[in-house]
């Protein structure tokens, strides 16, 4: 028991001494003007706010948009990790027994899952530029591609 208070006390000391010995800097650190303008970009916001009143009057984007990408490509950019492989539950693309009971409940079941998540699956897989018609899109692709 004696020890046990010996060596208690020891790394007790040894600590201190430790952090002592790290908190060795004084004083305040000088930054030059590139290093400043370099942390300032760096800590800037990523976006602004606008308030109501300082709406521009830009055309709101709409989901048909000549932009828009289809079912492949977006399967490729953000589905194909989990559903190429059937990681986490998700079924296989090109498993057709995998997605019998899916497509039994409905398209319209298998969007919601697709763009609100479903179990293991994020919303919108992670997709968060993605339209919700590019992520029916992506579930059409996957849904013909496994029957």
């Amino acid at each position: 028991m004696k020890n046990l208070k010996f060596f208690a006390l020891c790394t007790a000391f040894l600590s201190l001494i430790t952090l002592g010995a790290c908190s060795g800097e004084k004083g305040e650190i000088e930054l030059g003007a590139e290093q400043e303008k370099a942390m300032s970009e760096r800590l800037a916001p990523a976006g602004e706010v606008s308030l109501v009143g300082e709406v521009s009057s830009a055309p709101a984007a709409t989901s048909s948009d000549s932009s828009s990408r289809s079912g492949d490509d977006v399967y490729n950019k953000s589905c194909k990790t989990c559903h190429g492989a059937g990681m986490a539950g998700a079924p296989k693309f090109g498993a057709p027994d995998q997605w019998t009971a899916r497509i039994d409940k409905g398209m319209d079941i298998l969007y919601v899952s697709a763009i609100s998540g479903f179990q293991g699956m994020p919303p919108k897989g992670l997709c968060m530029d993605c339209s919700d018609d590019e992520l029916k899109a992506a579930v059409d692709y996957m849904v013909d591609g496994s029957k």
